[in-house]
């Protein structure tokens, strides 16, 4: 893709597909990719006393190179921007799966485990009000602190993991909901679920959904929501994998897919996400 085609090769024309096509060009910060500025941000033993004495000092430090357009479709010009580092690609796979459980009144609601800065969760609750859906929610769980430590004696394929230390992980439960609200997206169909998954998602009193995405990066992430919410899962609804380029996560879904007799095929999305269709 170029900049002169844009970014959807589909012509659109109902109101709710331009809708839904500005979103997706929205949180991916699109329109401004060129001139975005991506701050640095430290991180490590000393990351605490430097952001503190760059507040302090009224100084902010960014990297001079700027967003790629080409890239950020790919999903590998990671932004500390856009409210999602996803691939366009991956966003296509949210509207088609989000779409196919409606048009097919598939019961339930749609979840996302691991929101960062509430891209997904967005298109998800955006679809959803482009379609006059009023009787589903949209659950965005999340640590909001970032990704556990990894405990390498309880799941040794997360070995190496460091992105606890990252701090582009880390957006406050308030910064989601505060980008939900710039979209005029924050309503009572939205729900935050703040906490380590391994200490929330198995107190869901929600019965049924019909989307589940995973994006928790660790082995130990992608089971915590694995086990508890696949059983939820609606027969004719999807499971998105988008961590499935990392070995953990990989090892993952492999053994949860043998524990459970899963052989629903696994589709490819990009060089990234998976995701299959319950059909039992």
């Amino acid at each position: 893709m170029s900049d002169t085609i844009g970014a959807s090769n589909a012509v659109t024309s109902s109101p709710a597909d331009l809708y839904i096509d500005l979103v997706k060009r929205s949180v991916l910060n699109l329109p401004y990719v060129d001139v975005e500025i991506n701050p640095i941000q430290p991180f490590g033993r000393m990351r605490s006393a430097v952001l503190s004495a760059f507040r302090r000092a009224g100084i902010q430090l960014a990297h001079h190179r700027r967003g790629d357009f080409a890239r950020r479709l790919a999903g590998h010009d990671f932004s500390d921007v856009a409210h999602s580092m996803v691939s366009w690609k991956r966003l296509d796979n949210v509207h088609h799966c989000v779409e196919t459980v409606l048009r097919e009144n598939v019961p339930g609601d749609l979840i996302e485990t691991g929101v960062m800065r509430g891209g997904t969760v967005v298109l998800m609750r955006a679809i959803l009000k482009a379609h006059g859906v009023s009787d589903r929610k949209v659950w965005a769980a999340d640590s909001f602190e970032g990704l556990p430590a990894p405990d390498i004696e309880k799941y040794p394929d997360d070995e190496g993991a460091s992105w606890h230390l990252r701090p582009t992980y880390e957006v406050s439960v308030d910064a989601v909901r505060r980008n939900f609200d710039r979209y005029g997206l924050l309503d009572d169909q939205v729900a935050f679920v703040k906490g380590w998954f391994r200490d929330t998602l198995h107190k869901l009193t929600v019965e049924r959904f019909a989307v589940l995405r995973l994006d928790g990066d660790l082995y130990e992430s992608t089971m915590d929501a694995l086990v508890p919410l696949y059983p939820k899962l609606s027969i004719g609804g999807f499971l998105i994998v988008d961590d499935y380029n990392l070995p953990m996560c990989v090892k993952a879904i492999e053994d949860y897919r043998k524990q459970h007799g899963i052989t629903d095929p696994i589709v490819q999305v990009d060089d990234a996400a998976v995701y299959w269709r319950k059909t039992a």
